[in-house]
């Protein structure tokens, strides 16, 4: 294109002779911003990842752009061991993660900032800045004054790392590698520069000397640079069209047709035989249409995560195959949708095409240029003009005007994404509670689970602590991604009977996030285990859940007292904790937790500053039996007290006919006490589930204790149950 405008520049300035010097001047331009008359256009590629041949070029980014990076350095992967169990009759098992760091390049002109970074496709650091893993980023501007990175500085001893002033650079440190498939994950990055306006003049600057590029790339958000001068032209110049003109030592770009138009004198007529237009001195003809017009603009959209997107120009569809025209700059869809079809409308005007006469010499008229012809309608552009003995004949094309650009009342959308979720990390929550025995293991160690949840969909889960109190950590694992659903009682649930559904009482939860749900149940769901909760020291199951907004919920229908929490339907209070018994809750090893009252349970995760502690609510439940039922005080035929009761067994919820539950202690062993366990007045131990006490003991333990309770408490193999009252000594 420049050897073809400058030799119409050169025939301007000094006939054929200037023509000659024209072209040459052009091949050199050519020379100088293509560097070879034989290449290949860039295409526009899917997202590409990054990469670490040494020797790639690092390029020149402007506006908004995904980009993938160089890594320029990195680490081996760091191997990190975990052993968990190993308690008694259990296995050890270790486990092994790995983490790396590592520095990628991005651009060799500074940044403004770093937005999103996507690996493996999944995000990596969201909007927010917030990273999706375990680790540290650093973002380096590129400007002159940055300093070395300290990881980088500490890894490369004797004083040879570079502070890479000039170049836009990321640092990833200790990022873990587990989601990747323990391997430095294919990153791409969202990088923003300070540009403003995309210009022509911006991505020149520094490439070409001695050159006006005063041209404004509309709709343009982004473009990066990574080759010659020349494939960012051979780019833009599809849809974006340029002309080119040499003035002294200055070579300018500008648009094409730009400036005003400039009216022609009236046509010269000729009667010479080669003439054209005879007495008019013009004519006016249509070319035929190209095999293959511009009519489909593919680029990489915004609004889709700079993935790559397609438009197509409207109006009536050409015979042949429509060109497919590759534009590798970011833009949203509706930018797209313009200026393909600015650029369909402009290939189909200059198929109307005028050779004009003048005998007027102006200056200003030249290729490139626009102007009007008389009794013609529109814009016209100066293609060539010829010296002639019988006036300066002009070639023109019809110029689409720049107002004409957009189609009115037309847009287009970029369709849908299926984008990943950019939710903020958050920070972790956590409830830890002891469950009864559920009959499916051995009995011999605490059901300790942990409810790990977030406030935010975007957590990504914690590592799980056990502190004993004496200053370390013991590792129990990962609590996983899935969050449970958690809250807080916002009024007192009233005491009811744990042996009768309750129809009566209901209570109000408000749930730490608005994506948590409750659902009903049915009576035989609930018989089946169903919408099991804790609330307090409580055990509860629901009916009904009946959301009420703002994240309150009112659960109706209630079973207390499950699991032999019956103790615990009292004493309820405003701001407790709720947590739902699904599948979410985590297990814990309960052999590593053990017996220890004072122990504790820490969780880290991604979006904490620090560990969250809890203590573990229901302490004991698992190993305690439960207290005995169907308490009995007779007077005997002597006057002595018979004392009976009914056992009950741990794991043994189902009621099995003709079958003796098993009673899954070491011996069967009972307490019968007389006043306070912490201050018996009486005790007895029986292996059975009755106790005769002589009218002398009942008269002495009447006079010397009148009004005392009488419990029963069954001793198991790891603790006490509760204790029933059987009777008052009057």
């Amino acid at each position: 294109m420049a050897t073809l405008i400058f030799s119409a520049i050169g025939t301007v300035i000094g006939g054929p002779l200037g023509g000659a010097i024209g072209a040459l001047v052009g091949r050199q331009v050519d020379s100088a911003l293509i560097g070879s008359s034989s290449r290949e256009g860039p295409r526009l590629r899917e997202l590409s990842v990054t990469t670490s041949s040494y020797g790639s070029p690092i390029p020149r980014h402007f506006g908004q752009m995904r980009v993938p990076g160089t890594i320029i350095w990195a680490t081996d992967l760091v191997e990190h061991r975990d052993s968990q169990g190993g308690g008694k009759g259990r296995p050890s098992v270790t486990s092994y993660s790995y983490s790396v760091s590592f520095a990628v390049a991005l651009s060799s002109r500074p940044l403004s900032g770093i937005g999103r970074i996507w690996a493996d496709g999944n995000l990596l650091r969201g909007a927010a800045g917030d990273l999706k893993t375990g680790g540290k980023f650093r973002f380096y501007s590129g400007h002159g004054d940055q300093a070395p990175d300290p990881l980088l500085s500490a890894a490369e001893s004797g004083g040879y790392c570079p502070a890479y002033r000039g170049l836009a650079y990321a640092v990833f440190e200790d990022l873990q590698t587990g989601d990747f498939g323990n391997r430095i994950p294919a990153l791409t990055f969202e990088v923003f520069t300070a540009d403003g306006e995309i210009s022509l003049a911006q991505v020149v600057d520094g490439v070409v000397e001695n050159i006006d590029a005063q041209v404004t790339l509309a709709g343009v958000a982004g473009i990066s640079c990574e080759g010659p001068l020349a494939d960012i032209l051979s780019q833009i110049d599809p849809v974006f069209p340029l002309d080119c003109d040499v003035s002294g030592d200055v070579m300018s770009l500008r648009p094409d047709g730009a400036g005003p138009a400039i009216w022609l004198s009236d046509a010269t007529v000729t009667t010479a035989d080669d003439g054209f237009g005879g007495a008019d001195g013009f004519s006016r003809k249509r070319l035929a249409p190209p095999a293959n017009p511009p009519e489909i603009l593919r680029y990489y959209d915004i609004d889709r995560d700079y993935q790559p997107g397609l438009q197509r120009a409207v109006g009536r569809p050409n015979s042949g195959q429509p060109a497919n025209i590759e534009l590798p700059v970011a833009l949203t869809a509706s930018a797209a949708f313009d200026l393909i079809n600015a650029t369909a409308r402009r290939t189909r005007w200059a198929l109307q095409s005028i050779s004009w006469r003048t005998a007027e010499i102006d200056p200003r008229i030249r290729p490139g240029s626009l102007v009007r012809v008389p009794q013609q309608p529109g814009l016209w552009r100066v293609n060539d003009w010829e010296w002639r003995p019988a006036g300066i004949e002009l070639g023109l094309t019809r110029s689409l005007a720049s107002d004409g650009a957009a189609l009115s009342g037309l847009s287009s959308d970029p369709g849908r994404l299926a984008a990943p979720a950019d939710a903020p990390v958050g920070t972790t929550a956590l409830v830890v509670f002891e469950l009864p025995w559920d009959g499916s293991s051995s009995g011999d160690a605490p059901l300790v689970c942990a409810a790990v949840t977030s406030v935010s969909p975007g957590w990504n889960g914690a590592a799980l602590y056990l502190d004993t109190g004496d200053g370390q950590l013991q590792s129990l694992g990962f609590s996983g991604k899935t969050r449970s659903v958690v809250g807080t009682a916002t009024s007192v649930l009233a005491k009811a009977s744990p042996h009768l559904f309750d129809r009566t009482h209901s209570v109000t939860i408000e749930l730490l996030s608005d994506d948590f749900l409750l659902q009903d149940a049915s009576l035989r769901q609930v018989a089946m285990g169903a919408n099991r909760a804790l609330l307090g020291a409580e055990l509860i199951q629901f009916v009904r859940a009946i959301p009420l907004g703002a994240r309150i919920w009112r659960l109706e229908g209630l079973l207390r007292g499950r699991g032999g929490t019956e103790n615990a339907v009292s004493g309820h209070a405003a701001g407790e904790p709720f947590a739902l018994l699904d599948a979410n809750p985590m297990l814990l090893d309960g052999s590593v937790i053990g017996q220890n009252a004072t122990a504790t349970i820490a969780a880290i995760g991604v979006g904490d500053n620090s560990p969250v502690v809890a203590s573990i609510t229901c302490r004991g439940l698992t190993q305690r039996p439960l207290f005995p039922v169907h308490p009995s005080a007779s007077t005997m035929e002597d006057g002595g007290l018979l004392l009976a009761w009914t056992r009950r067994a741990r794991g043994a919820w189902g009621w099995l006919d003709g079958v003796d539950t098993p009673l899954h202690e070491q011996t069967e062993l009972y307490e019968v006490i007389v006043g306070t366990a912490a201050a018996p007045a009486a005790m007895w131990t029986t292996s059975g589930q009755t106790l005769a006490l002589s009218p002398a003991q009942v008269a002495s333990l009447r006079v010397s204790n009148p009004g005392a309770p009488v419990t029963v408490r069954q001793r198991g193999s790891y603790a006490v149950s509760d204790p029933l009252l059987l009777t008052h000594l009057d």
